[in-house]
């Protein structure tokens, strides 16, 4: 098998995992009834240390750490998977969860807006997921 052949693999089998970790997000966003879910594919764009985010949000700071935990907890229990950084529970404004290949962030709606994070990052793909009922 050539080297290209390989590298073409290795980039599908990436494409798996980073997947399974966004679906496997908005799983424990659902799961919480976190609303506004949108995943910012960054996939080969300048200065970007993440492969992707996952973007939601909850109505009250109690609901942002209900989803924070619910994603802390599918991701361990689904994918054996463990945050390396979690940053913003104090307050639970704006909490962000680092996967390494993909970033969650949780926000308060007034939050959300102000920070505009699919503004910031307009010309990467972006999918609308559905909220759950």
């Amino acid at each position: 098998m050539s080297f290209g052949k390989i590298c073409v693999s290795l980039h599908l089998i990436m494409k798996k995992e980073i997947q399974a970790l966004v679906d496997t997000a908005v799983k424990g966003i659902q799961a919480k009834k976190g609303r506004g879910i949108k995943v910012i594919d960054l996939e080969g764009m300048d200065g970007v240390v993440t492969q992707a985010f996952v973007v939601c949000e909850g109505g009250s700071p109690s609901q942002v750490s209900a989803i924070a935990d619910s994603v802390e907890e599918t991701m361990r229990k689904d994918l054996k998977e463990k945050t390396v950084k979690t940053a913003g529970t104090e307050n639970c404004i704006w909490v962000a969860m680092d996967y390494i290949d993909i970033i969650v962030h949780i926000f308060l709606p007034d939050a959300r807006d102000f920070y505009n994070l699919e503004t910031l990052w307009s010309d990467a793909k972006t999918t609308d997921i559905p909220d759950v009922d």
